[in-house]
């Protein structure tokens, strides 16, 4: 029963988002006016992954255990350069936990930038709850040190109770620290002797590159953008006469150009999920869909030994398996087919979400889908 009510609850979902695919008009081959800096990022203005190793002190004995030894180690080391001379393998404590930092280093970040943080256990931790990071040196990708992160820590959830009689709410074993990190590395970058900027778009395409190109050249009078291939697009910065680059950078970020979506089908097998892009069209195509339900129930029965016998009472258990075939249904579609067309079939025929799924990859198979098809 509990099956059935799931499989009901996700069929029911499914229809509800195709049907509001359907809905906002994705069978109908439609542009809108976007702005560039919505579909497009310049070339080396972009984020950086920061990444320390650091201890989490005043736990309440939910800290790493003895068998955690780096976790000692560590303490002893600092403690050393505290002044504190204590040997690691005889240092017992609960209320400290082993963790890593990571976040991300803004573009044209400066000294004194703040950052937000995220730390989690690399040791056998119970929670990370109430607990204060201490000074942990982030590092990037080069091997130098370009933040420094410490501060107390916030958890979304909560571990309590003892062993056999416990609760526990989301993770407690990672947290954050909202601008618990500064930036001691100037990392800014000039602009000012740039001579060419090129914008990236995040999803390649010919088309809205051709269109930003035109976009550019048209808004300064004379051509200044050049469209080098699906994906990026160089701009002269002397020949446009801007007073300077932040300021070109800012006047092409928001123009607009007439945006296409791509015709894109997406499926998650996993959760029977389906996402239909844009322009979808349907070749001809004919559907059959069978149904066919396999139910097998088992009973237990009690079987009792004959009088004065010296026999056992047993339980056997009775298997009975039920076979139904339902007929197949079947849908016609048209060329030009919409998705409005296709769903209103596919709730015609009862599909479920794993239905949906297998059906639209035949039709892909066949020619029928006219549209790029992407399994996740």
């Amino acid at each position: 029963m509990k099956r059935i009510l799931q499989s009901r609850l996700v069929r029911a979902a499914m229809c509800f988002a195709l049907s509001l695919a359907a809905s906002l008009g994705y069978g109908e081959t439609s542009s809108k006016q976007v702005l560039i800096r919505d579909i497009a990022t310049i070339e080396g203005v972009r984020e950086n992954s920061l990444v320390g190793y650091g201890l989490v002190v005043g736990l309440t004995g939910t800290g790493d255990r003895q068998q955690t030894l780096f976790t000692t180690q560590t303490l002893a080391n600092i403690l050393q350069r505290l002044g504190v001379q204590i040997p690691a393998a005889q240092v017992q404590v609960r209320n400290v936990a082993s963790v890593i930092v990571t976040g991300s280093l803004p573009p044209f970040a400066r000294s004194g930038t703040t950052l937000d943080v995220t730390v989690a256990s690399i040791g056998d931790a119970k929670s990370l709850q109430g607990g204060v990071l201490l000074m942990t040196p982030m590092r990037g990708p080069d091997g130098q040190i370009y933040a420094e992160a410490q501060g107390p820590l916030t958890l979304g959830g909560y571990t309590a109770g003892s062993t056999g009689n416990s609760k526990q709410v989301n993770h407690a074993n990672v947290g954050r620290i909202p601008e618990g990190g500064t930036v001691e590395r100037d990392t800014a970058v000039d602009l000012s002797h740039f001579k060419t900027v090129s914008f990236v778009l995040r999803n390649p395409d010919f088309t809205a590159a051709r269109d930003i190109a035109t976009a550019v050249n048209h808004n300064y009078g004379k051509e200044i953008a050049t469209a080098l291939d699906s994906r990026r697009i160089d701009i002269n910065v002397g020949a446009s006469g801007t007073a300077s680059v932040p300021t070109l950078i800012s006047e092409v970020q928001n123009l607009a150009i007439s945006f296409h979506p791509p015709a894109k089908v997406i499926m998650n097998e996993r959760t029977g999920t389906v996402v239909m892009g844009g322009d979808v069209k349907l070749s001809p195509v004919s559907v059959l869909h069978g149904n066919l339900s396999v139910e097998v129930t088992t009973t237990f029965a009690v079987s009792q030994p004959e009088p004065f016998s010296k026999g056992k009472t047993t339980v056997v258990p009775e298997t009975e398996v039920h076979a139904d075939e339902g007929p197949a249904r079947s849908i016609r579609l048209k060329e030009g087919a919409t998705v409005e067309e296709l769903i209103n079939g596919l709730h015609t025929m009862g599909a479920t979400a794993s239905d949906i799924v297998a059906i639209i990859q035949a039709i892909k198979a066949s020619g029928g889908l006219q549209a790029e098809l992407e399994v996740i």
